[in-house]
């Protein structure tokens, strides 16, 4: 059994309430470009912008910069509400000593139109880490070892939490303990993937990561 030393955070779905406006944006774009892939907006969350156009556009460039103008201009326009609950639980974190980061998808605009909204974010967490701190996007786990190295500790000693099946399958292969929540996927979808489920951190104490941890 290791001891939770930081706790290692997806930012849509988790910190702020996004997903159901980013499926409202990826399934307009995918019933514009891939209509051949009727839930493309399934497909794609939890991964980078440079893995969708990998994966999905690849035979598309010259429509890229257009869909990422469309994106960078929806995001500014996006409501970052907080889920319920999770201020106060990572700062419940933070007077227990244990180190919190965000470690998400999302590029740098993205991030700054977060932040615009939410400027207390970095008091809140000691490490911010985006799509271009780390290799692979997630399903692979890169981004939470990441997270684990920058704190010096092992992976075994986090706490990962995530709502997407990607990022998900992210921080079980990373070693880490697996806190999912249903803001995104039903519970038995998430379930197999998770040590913990939660609704949102509204009543979430620490020590339910002390027993399975």
């Amino acid at each position: 059994m290791h001891t939770i030393k930081a706790a290692l955070f997806d930012l849509d779905g988790v910190i702020i309430d996004t997903e159901s406006q980013y499926s409202l944006f990826w399934g307009s774009i995918g019933h514009e470009y891939r209509p051949d892939v009727p839930d493309f907006s399934e497909r794609i969350k939890g991964t980078t912008l440079e893995s969708i156009y990998t994966h999905w556009f690849a035979h598309l460039k010259d429509e890229q910069p257009e869909i990422t103008r469309r994106l960078n201009e929806f995001e500014r326009q996006m409501q970052y509400t907080y889920i319920e609950g999770v201020r106060s639980f990572i700062e419940a974190l933070r007077e227990a000593g244990i180190k919190t980061a965000i470690v998400t998808a999302s590029n740098d605009e993205k991030m700054q139109s977060v932040l615009r909204v939410h400027p207390e974010l970095p008091t809140l967490f000691d490490r911010i880490l985006t799509s271009k701190d780390y290799a692979a996007g997630k399903p692979a786990p890169d981004c939470y070892l990441e997270g684990a190295k920058g704190f010096d500790v092992i992976p075994e000693e986090c706490v990962v939490f995530e709502d997407s099946i990607n990022g998900l399958r992210a921080g079980r292969d990373s070693g880490a303990l697996v806190v999912a929540l249903t803001t995104t996927n039903p519970y038995e979808a998430v379930a197999p993937l998770a040590d913990i489920v939660i609704e949102n951190f509204k009543g979430m104490t620490l020590d339910r990561l002390w027993v399975k941890g």
